[in-house]
Order: C-alpha cells, then sequence, then structure tokens
C-alpha cells in the first residue's frame, strides 16, 4: 500500500480534542473528562464548548475511574485523559474492578507515551502500561501512530463499548495515513521477503527508515504498523511471517508485555520464529529530549536495522 511519510499539519491533541467534540455535538451522553492536564490534551476550550459534558475532575485519577464507572452505569459514555502512567500505575485498581471487572465502558486515553514524556521524567515516562492493560480481562489496546488513525480508534471505542485503552504522544507525529485509509487491519506499509519489522506508534517511522537503511544492504524488510495491541491482529503478522521467517519488534515500551511480548506469544503458539525485541530493557524514565532518549533506549531506525541484519545474516 501507499504511505504518507512528512510531518503532521496536526497535533495528536488536536486530533483528540476535534474527535471528541464532534463525537460530544453529536451524543449528549458523551462526557469528557480530564485529570487537570486539559491543556495537555486541548481540550480546556471544551469546557466553554460542553458545558454539561465536562469534568476536570483534579488530580485524582482513580476517583476520575470511578466517577466514570459511575457515569457509564447512568448512560453516560466516558472520554478519560491523563499521561499514561496515571490512568495504569496510578489508578490500575479502580481500572480493573470499577470499570472492567463490572463490564463498563470507557475510552482511555494515555499521552505522553514513553519517551515522549521528555522533561517531565522517570516518574512520568510510562514503559509499562501497555503491559498492565493486556493484563486486563476483555480490554482493548491500542497505540496509535498519527493523528487519522487516533480519530478512528477514538471511534471505534466509542461505537463498539467495553474498556478501550489507546496509547499515544500528544504533540506533532509523522503523518503516516490519509482519511480514506481502513484501519480494520493492521497495516502492511511496506512489502519485504527477507525479515518483518513490526513496529507500533512513533517506532512506526523508525522501521520504515530502517527498511530503507536494510534495502540498501540488499535486504528486503516488510514492515507492519501493528497499532492493534490487544487483541493481536495474528492474521496479518502470521501472513508476513510466514513468508519472510524472520521478525524484530520495535516500541516505545518495555520489551516485557508490550508488542514485542505479544508478538513473540502469538508465533510460539502459531508459527515459531526468531524474534529479536527493539525497546526499553530494564530501564527506568529520565529527564531529556526526545531524540537524545531514542538513541540512549535503542530506539532508532539504526538499532532496528542493526538487529534485523543479526537474524538475516544468522
Amino acid at each position: 500500500m501507499t504511505f504518507i511519510l512528512e510531518k503532521a499539519e496536526k497535533e495528536m491533541r488536536q486530533a483528540y480534542a476535534e474527535t471528541i467534540y464532534h463525537l460530544a455535538k453529536q451524543d449528549p451522553d458523551v462526557i469528557v473528562m480530564e485529570a487537570d492536564l486539559s491543556s495537555a490534551m486541548s481540550t480546556g476550550s471544551l469546557k466553554d464548548k460542553l458545558p454539561n459534558q465536562y469534568v476536570n475532575i483534579g488530580i485524582m485519577e482513580a476517583n476520575m475511574m470511578s466517577l466514570a464507572a459511575g457515569l457509564n452505569v447512568t448512560g453516560r459514555k466516558p472520554f478519560i485523559h491523563s499521561f499514561g502512567q496515571f490512568l495504569t500505575r496510578r489508578a490500575f485498581d479502580q481500572l480493573f474492578v470499577s470499570l472492567a471487572y463490572a463490564q463498563l465502558s470507557a475510552v482511555l486515553v494515555g499521552s505522553d507515551a514513553g519517551v515522549t514524556a521528555e522533561h517531565n521524567g522517570g516518574t512520568h515516562m510510562t514503559f509499562e502500561d501497555m503491559g498492565l492493560m493486556r493484563l486486563v480481562p476483555k480490554a482493548h489496546v491500542y497505540e496509535a501512530s498519527d493523528p487519522t488513525q487516533l480519530a478512528y480508534l477514538l471511534e471505534k471505542g466509542y461505537k463498539e463499548g467495553g474498556v478501550h485503552y489507546i496509547r499515544t504522544i500528544r504533540k506533532s507525529p509523522v503523518k503516516l495515513y490519509d482519511e480514506h485509509t481502513n484501519f480494520e487491519k493492521a497495516q502492511v506499509l511496506r512489502e519485504g521477503t527477507d525479515v518483518t519489522l513490526v513496529a507500533s506508534g512513533m517506532m512506526v517511522a523508525e522501521a520504515l527508515k530502517a527498511a530503507d537503511l536494510l534495502a540498501k544492504e540488499g535486504i528486503e524488510a516488510e514492515v507492519i504498523d501493528m497499532f492493534y495491541i490487544k487483541p493481536l491482529d495474528s492474521e496479518t503478522l502470521l501472513r508476513s511471517v510466514r513468508k519472510t521467517g524472520k521478525v524484530v519488534t520495535a516500541e516505545n515500551h518495555n520489551v516485557i508485555s508490550g508488542l514485542g511480548s505479544a508478538v513473540s506469544e502469538c508465533l510460539a503458539e502459531n508459527y515459531p520464529a526468531p524474534v529479536r525485541r527493539v525497546g526499553v530493557r530494564e530501564q527506568f524514565g529520565q529527564v531529556g529530549v526526545t531524540p537524545y532518549l531514542q538513541e540512549f533506549y535503542g530506539l532508532t531506525a539504526e538499532n532496528i536495522a542493526k538487529e534485523a541484519g543479526i537474524l538475516v545474516n544468522k
């Protein structure tokens, strides 16, 4: 398929605010919930536009989960935003029991994914949120890679019900897709025969760059944007791996419990193949700008290409 690889005109937070405003205008049961981070995700203006559908809870994420559960019991449809570590690590028990165990519905958006937390530092740098959410029975887990895809996932969560967790950066992403893209399956962005590069979020662009680097060495890499973390799009993955026989995963997350684990589990049960995982290993977050942090944690096109080369040349 064709794809776009350029700086997006719209930030992810703008796509979020615009999409939920559109849904809220159509459906008075949509409730926009923030925990004192409305400016971070561009929802501050919605307070005046949606006076009866906007709630800023303050810095009380656990309470926000419980309130969202109560709102859903009364027929409301909550969209909950905070930084990823606050939605998952801090409020996990309330999320698990009050929402998921109770079989209620909410769309949770965890922003500032991984190294994009930058100057907020290690306490705000979540490398384990997808892992925690994968543990929640029947929860859907996604990592959005561009604004068009984020808008689709928000509407998907709204329509389907249940607990949906969408992981995203909040500022300027790379634009990969146009508004006509069909996101029912993971996206095969580049065809290849020698190795499959499976990436999510900001690492999709790095995987595409890695494929270019590998092509110069005569290695043809297939690139998949696996934004469906749970349930994993195993059909697309297995179709590719049956062709290439080798896999490198790339994620802005711990290699334990995230995309790399999900891919490895799928292959172990269905089509055993060698896998190398690019991601964070036994490390906490730290202060720094995104390019520096990507280099520090090895979240780069060069590292993906290196790992792919090791597999192909064995």
